[in-house]
């Protein structure tokens, strides 16, 4: 990626998107917070939001009075093109050799600016990342299904990508500029800072704990399309760097692999499903419940289908025809598995007295094992071992 000569020592890139109620604030609350005596300019990168956030900050730098190393600038662009676009568009135009990445609604406070810039620049690291997920971090604000929700795509991201990193996940970072110089940067869906974990090697990392707060002003930007761009991302980063030669040869340790993210997959599909039913009882329309659940079920089937040919079985072949007859398959092992688990929990329960919760257990894996083996056999057309 293009890199401009540094003549300013921090970078920090706030993209928005109707953020009219809290970017100014923000935006001031920067400049009483940073390190004295270090050059800092706010880039804020504004995708055309419709409540005129890129006005009011047009209209704040008109009167504010200036500071002293502190500068503000905005970057108008035309259409909503997603967030890791507009964090790239802004690092492009950035001036300093540390950049650092916050949204701009107050989840992230910007009292922890001074020590990521510090862990940057004092002690040398490449990259710092405020986290919620070690000693001192939280969230506060979210809900059961939201703090699951992230859990769940921590951990792919961690289990299917191989990173270390606690919080990989988190919008809130900094880092050297010099360690992206050289890198293609894809800006997929909304999370920067994994690609850059993916793609960087021996880099030094810090995580510096901190609590996210739920936004007060706005509405949230997590969506069904953030979702669907998140595993898309994944899945692109997963194949990044994976020469043909390295991959796998043993028949068992494949065999475990691809059951593990099948066993993953299911487990997205069931937020899929939870999401979507939830969505058409109280969301966008007052649905009966079971009609709701049946829409999220297919739901769930269709993406797990999708997750599964493309990062389980690796089959990029995407012809009508093959692609329906897979997806017949798929969804008649799937629902096969249903009863499969129905029929189980019933005998369990009721014929043996085993305790609901064992029983559930015990029917989820037996079902899940035999989706994965009959689809790894029949729809995806791969050795059993293999």
């Amino acid at each position: 990626m293009r890199v401009n000569n540094s003549t300013s020592q921090v970078s920090i890139i706030i993209p928005t998107y109707n953020e009219s109620k809290n970017i100014i604030r923000v935006l001031e609350t920067i400049s009483r917070n940073l390190p004295k005596n270090i050059l800092t300019e706010a880039i804020v990168v504004d995708d055309n939001s419709p409540d005129g956030t890129g006005r009011l900050v047009e209209d704040y730098l008109k009167s504010v009075k200036k500071i002293a190393d502190y500068t503000i600038e905005i970057i108008h662009r035309k259409a909503k093109d997603g967030l890791g676009s507009a964090i790239l568009k802004g690092i492009q135009q950035a001036k300093g050799d540390t950049i650092v990445v916050m949204d701009s609604d107050f989840s992230h406070p910007p009292q922890i600016i001074p020590k990521l810039i510090e862990t940057i620049k004092k002690y040398q690291y490449d990259i710092a990342v405020a986290s919620r997920y070690i000693k001192g971090g939280k969230i506060q604000g979210w809900s059961l299904k939201r703090k699951l929700m992230s859990k769940f795509a921590t951990l792919i991201a961690k289990k299917g990508l191989g990173i270390n990193t606690k919080d990989p996940m988190s919008g809130f970072f900094a880092f050297k500029r010099s360690i992206i110089k050289e890198l293609n940067i894809d800006a997929i869906g909304y999370k920067f800072l994994l690609e850059i974990l993916v793609k960087t090697k021996d880099v030094t990392i810090k995580e510096i704990p901190y609590t996210f707060q739920n936004r007060e002003f706005g509405s949230s930007k997590l969506s069904i399309k953030t979702i669907f761009d998140y595993y898309r991302s994944v899945w692109k980063l997963y194949r990044y760097g994976k020469p043909l030669e390295k991959q796998e040869k043993r028949s068992s340790v494949k065999f475990l692999s691809k059951a593990g993210r099948f066993y993953t997959v299911g487990a997205s599909g069931f937020i899929v499903n939870y999401m979507i039913s939830l969505l058409f009882t109280g969301g966008i329309s007052d649905m009966w419940y079971l009609h709701a659940n049946v829409i999220g079920i297919i739901a769930s089937i269709t993406t797990n289908f999708i997750l599964n040919k493309t990062w389980t079985f690796e089959d990029s072949d995407f012809r009508v025809k093959k692609t329906i007859s897979q997806y017949g398959k798929f969804a008649m092992f799937s629902s096969l598995g249903a009863l499969v688990q129905l029929g189980m929990v019933y005998f369990l329960v009721d014929s043996n007295e085993v305790s609901y919760p064992i029983a559930l257990i015990l029917a989820v894996m037996t079902a899940a094992f035999g989706n994965f083996v009959l689809n790894k056999k029949w729809t995806f057309k791969e050795k059993l071992l293999g």
